[in-house]
Formats: C-alpha cells, sequence, structure tokens
C-alpha cells in the first residue's frame, strides 16, 4: 500500500511514516504535489530492473571479452618470469 505525503508533513512526522514502512507500507514523499522519493523497507535485497538487468548483463559480457588496448596480451605467469 502505497501512502503520499508532503516533504513538510514526512519531515515533522518522520517515525510515524518509519511505522507505515516496518509494517509493509511504502511511503511516497511529495514536493508541491509532485513525487520526488519513496520510502520503503531496508531488505538487504537490491532489486534491478529489467533495464537494469540488460545491462548488466551486458556489460558482464563485455568484461568477459576483453578489452583490447592494443599492447600484447601478458598472463600472470609472463609477468612473473619476466
Amino acid at each position: 500500500m502505497e501512502q503520499f505525503a508532503s516533504l513538510r508533513e514526512v519531515n515533522q512526522h518522520l517515525s510515524r511514516y518509519i511505522e507505515v514502512v516496518e509494517r509493509g507500507g511504502v511511503v511516497v514523499i511529495t514536493r508541491r504535489g509532485k513525487p520526488v522519493a519513496r520510502i520503503v523497507a531496508a531488505t538487504g535485497e537490491r532489486r534491478l530492473t529489467d533495464e537494469q538487468r540488460d545491462v548488466r548483463r551486458r556489460a558482464l559480457e563485455r568484461m568477459h571479452r576483453g578489452f583490447p588496448l592494443g599492447g600484447a596480451r601478458v598472463d600472470r605467469d609472463g609477468i612473473y618470469d619476466g
């Protein structure tokens, strides 16, 4: 359940809104009637959007392929033998 509250209201009664979140609710903070932030429970679990998951997947694939920097490839043994 989302509950909307102005920034001023949340500022003055933060503990009340924290209790709402602890009971499983979500508080949407508004400024001049427009949503600007959300207070949600801290679960310790990061939730990514579909777009974020896609970007993460592409970045990991690119990292595994490597980045060509124009120099010779060196492995760990080559560094220490050398």
